[in-house]
């Protein structure tokens, strides 16, 4: 049974730094591009940070410098550090699995990352 399980949200202070963690389980995770999106309140979901087909991220621009994504395939997990937050930041973030092979693709049910003082 396929699973992919965001964690590590939570309420920070502006500037503050959070880290989140995507694990997923039930694929070979090494055969996906995982990336991670965000839905705020009213909002429709965007990219945050995903990788490209010749190996790099992509980062949108509201993240880029501050936000960073690392993987580490034997612990099947994605990891999104995110420092300098700000209330503009405040989403459910979500992760997203896409097979490089196939059209399948797997969904988190998200993790609430508030910004506020």
């Amino acid at each position: 049974q396929v699973h992919v399980v965001e964690s590590g949200g939570g309420l920070v202070q502006p500037g503050g730094s959070l880290r989140l963690s995507c694990v997923g389980s039930g694929f070979r995770f090494r055969d996906y591009h995982v990336g991670w999106y965000r839905q705020a309140p009213g909002q429709q979901r965007e990219v945050v940070a995903r990788p490209t087909r010749s190996s790099t991220t992509n980062y949108a621009d509201s993240v880029r410098g501050r936000f960073t994504i690392s993987r580490d395939n034997a612990k099947n997990t994605l990891y999104l550090q995110m420092n300098n937050l700000q209330p503009d930041d405040t989403a459910v973030y979500y992760c997203n699995a896409k097979s490089i092979l196939t059209a399948e693709g797997y969904w988190g049910q998200g993790t609430q990352v508030t910004v506020s003082s």
